[in-house]
């Protein structure tokens, strides 16, 4: 489960779409900033009441992000609204504060280092059901003194944790976690795949995407250009990942077992046009109507794929990663 702000609430759809299917089951789930809370709050939930306890968890979830974004200033201009755009881009605030960000850290605007999701995910997720959990999580944070990836599994969680792999470096002071500064795990894995091929005795891996891989035009404005990086940047680990699977299933001996087993995982995605059409900004809307219209396309999505892709799990790859190697 990849990250994305107020877009995770897409991966709450295909979820609570994925969750209605009792002979689909979960063995283990990397994710990664929006993605990781996701995973840890229907872990949490699936502990509680198995299926129906995950879908009421990330409903729950979803529900206090809204309420804490009731008094936000980041609110979407009346000429947003009027142009029936969910983006932030007018909103005098966000210009100030997406400028504002390029002059000063976050240890100048916020020096207490208050994050607004504290609260929500102690509110939300029991940590203790996730120690004992037999869903395997794992969870990528990137280490700011080495740029590698540290993954978390259920024993290490705690809300600090899920802050790491979510902490942009432009908005939030790094969050320290034994020691060490973290930032944002989309930087080293988004989400990371190892762990699922090494841990987990499954060979089927989908991937709900909700970063554009590919656009079609060049961005022109420096807002566009910012936000077309980001996204590659955050693609470019998974991306990588998924390579290197291509290019094991060509080999004629693909090596040790640990090699057989990434050549023969099935890899399938979940994804929609929709989010190719979302400005980065609006991945600070919280407003309930956002939040529920990206659901809503997530189940859409979800649908689509098991109608489409369904038979192919636990036979074959959906997602054409011979694709993959054009140009390598």
């Amino acid at each position: 489960m990849q990250g994305g702000g107020s877009h995770g609430a897409f991966t709450w759809g295909v979820l609570d779409r994925l969750l209605e299917e009792p002979w689909l089951q979960i063995e283990g789930i990397s994710g990664t900033s929006a993605g990781a809370m996701n995973a840890a709050v229907l872990v949490s939930g699936y502990q509680v009441n198995g299926a129906a306890g995950a879908r009421e968890a990330l409903e729950a979830f979803w529900r206090r992000v809204f309420e804490a974004s009731v008094f936000s200033p980041f609110r979407r201009s009346p000429f947003d609204v009027v142009m029936g755009r969910w983006t932030l881009d007018y909103s005098p605030l966000f210009i100030a504060m997406d400028l504002a960000a390029r002059m000063f850290s976050p240890y100048d605007l916020n020096p207490r280092g208050v994050h607004p999701l504290s609260k929500i995910l102690q509110d939300s997720i029991d940590f203790a059901h996730l120690r004992d959990a037999p869903i395997k999580l794992f969870i990528t944070a990137t280490r700011v003194r080495t740029g590698q990836a540290r993954v978390f599994r259920n024993a290490d969680l705690t809300p600090d944790v899920l802050l790491a792999s979510g902490c942009l470096p432009t908005l939030f002071q790094a969050v320290q976690i034994d020691g060490e500064d973290y930032w944002d795990g989309g930087y080293a894995g988004n989400p990371t795949i190892t762990p699922l091929v090494r841990e987990c005795t499954s060979s089927d891996t989908v991937l709900i995407q909700v970063n554009p891989v590919e656009r079609q035009d060049t961005p022109r404005t420096a807002r566009d250009i910012i936000s077309r990086l980001n996204e590659v940047a955050f693609n470019a680990p998974l991306l990588k990942e998924l390579r290197m699977i291509a290019l094991l299933r060509r080999a004629a001996d693909a090596g040790s077992d640990e090699g057989r087993h990434w050549a023969e995982m099935r890899i399938h995605r979940i994804s929609s046009e929709v989010m190719t059409e979302l400005g980065y900004s609006s991945k600070l809307n919280a407003e309930w109507s956002f939040l529920t219209m990206l659901r809503d396309e997530g189940r859409r999505a979800a649908e689509a794929f098991l109608t489409e892709h369904g038979d192919s799990i636990g036979v074959r790859s959906s997602l054409d990663l011979d694709a993959l190697l054009d140009g390598v």
